[in-house]
């Protein structure tokens, strides 16, 4: 008895003992813990976060630190008024360009193969921006040519053919229609960028693509009673061809941007300036040789002269209106791959859907097309689609703040590296 009263003394301190031990214990574990979720929101947002130009060349950096100060670049002002200046691009390029094609066709153009050239031909003007980008650094990881070139060959070809459906479209029906129609484009590019770029769909992206294609059925429903002048007199019997062809291109076109961004992610793996200005010029220099090689092979190239003669504004009216196509492509092209490279395929999509609202409105005034209330409504839900895309980013942009925030606590806390 006296023995056990003697022994509780040393079994009370090491039940004390092993107590500290526990909760020392408990403590390094709620450590490691917070230590790994910090660390998951630093992949996270590395995952999620799209790099600028100047981000991407910084060297001898602490990657986690990068990765934060991309995230919160992303949502940032600055980072809203660059991609709201590829968004001007994109709009002003496109519309124009729609405009300028259609002008092609009724002041006497019929060279399909021609108009499919101004599409791409502008591509030899981006090796001027190409030439003052500056250097991209020794240490930056750059892809084997023998990668890159299947992969420019490629996309290139797809373009060459998706421009000449869009040439065929475009003079089958009216312009207003053709613009809008091609709206339809979302509702594939929702397909590929989802099995090609794992895109993350929420309810406010999903009511995007379905009101913005559905803006395009709707204007499909009333486009036999359309009768617009800008037609270009095609025969009645060419709008059903004009109708497939565009929504085939669309179907391209989508596919298209999600190799873009596809190719930006898992092989370049940069999304500096320079490499959309390459990625857009060398793909458009393939693009450009299938034109060129149609031409020749279609004969076309010797209606050329006589065309020229017979445009209804004159020799000069007649290059400036190919020049100023080819200019205007190349413009929203680049706005477009560098929304992809910035943001997503299928945001940049999206933007560029918003130009077809533009187009009927300069169409009414420079070809007398008619503005029926079907379009009015159809440009309605094109606009409360875009706006539905460009609140989803802006709530993203919001929750990569504060999981910023939560990491920098995270490090304030002392937590190990």
């Amino acid at each position: 008895m006296l023995g056990s009263i003697y022994m509780m003394p040393k079994v009370l301190r090491v039940h004390r003992s092993l107590a500290r031990n526990v909760r020392k214990q408990g403590d390094s574990l709620r450590s490691l813990s917070l230590h790994s979720m910090a660390h998951a929101q630093e992949i996270q947002l590395q995952i999620r976060g799209v790099p600028d130009e100047e981000s991407a060349h910084e060297d001898g950096r602490d990657g986690s630190k990068a990765a934060t100060r991309r995230s919160a670049a992303r949502g940032s002002f600055l980072w809203w008024m660059t991609v709201a200046v590829d968004m001007f691009m994109v709009l002003c390029g496109t519309t124009v360009a729609t405009l300028l094609g259609r002008l092609y066709y009724n002041s006497g153009g019929n060279s399909k193969w021609m108009a499919t050239l101004t599409q791409s031909g502008g591509s030899p003007l981006l090796l001027v921006p190409l030439l003052m980008t500056p250097p991209p650094p020794a240490e930056e990881f750059r892809p084997a040519a023998s990668k890159l070139w299947p992969i420019y060959a490629g996309i290139g070809v797809l373009i060459g053919f998706d421009n000449l459906m869009y040439s065929y479209a475009l003079q089958y029906l009216p312009v207003s229609t053709f613009s809008l129609v091609a709206a339809s484009q979302l509702a594939f590019n929702a397909i590929t960028s989802r099995l090609l770029n794992a895109q993350r769909f929420t309810a406010l992206i999903a009511n995007s693509v379905m009101v913005l294609t559905f803006s395009a059925a709707l204007l499909g429903v009333g486009s036999s009673s359309d009768g617009d002048s800008s037609s270009g007199g095609a025969p009645h019997g060419k709008y059903p061809v004009g109708f497939v062809l565009v929504l085939a291109a669309s179907a391209a076109f989508a596919l298209i941007l999600s190799l873009f961004e596809a190719t930006f992610e898992r092989v370049i793996r940069a999304r500096t300036l320079r490499w959309v200005l390459s990625m857009q010029m060398y793909t458009n220099l393939v693009a450009s040789a299938v034109s060129v090689a149609g031409l020749l092979a279609s004969g076309d190239w010797r209606t050329i002269p006589a065309e020229m003669a017979a445009f209804r504004d004159g020799r000069a009216r007649y290059v400036l209106t190919l020049v100023g196509t080819a200019v205007s492509w190349q413009a929203a092209a680049v706005g477009m791959v560098r929304l992809i490279a910035r943001v997503s395929s299928l945001f940049a999509n999206v933007t560029g859907t918003l130009a077809l609202p533009l187009v009927p409105v300069f169409a009414v005034a420079l070809f007398g097309d008619k503005m029926t209330g079907i379009k009015v409504v159809a440009m309605l839900m094109a606009v409360w689609g875009f706006l539905s895309y460009v609140y989803q980013n802006y709530v993203d942009g919001r929750r990569a703040g504060k999981a910023e925030c939560r990491v920098c606590a995270a490090r304030d806390a002392g937590l190990p590296a």
